[in-house]
């Protein structure tokens, strides 16, 4: 099992006026990648949409 946090971004919907610069499937991309990160992956991390995020 991998445990991790990914940070969309600001990302563009209902919820915030859709004042984010990027469209909800840009912000998905990070939340699908570590969802479907394989059993090598990375664990512990936290992710923003391009790069690792130091804590």
């Amino acid at each position: 099992m991998r445990i991790n946090a990914v940070d969309p971004g600001h990302t563009a919907t209902d919820l915030n006026g859709h004042t984010g610069p990027q469209t909800v499937t840009e912000g998905a991309d990070i939340i699908v990648r570590m969802a479907l990160v394989d059993p090598n992956g990375p664990t512990g991390g936290f992710f923003g949409n391009s790069d690792p995020v130091p804590w």
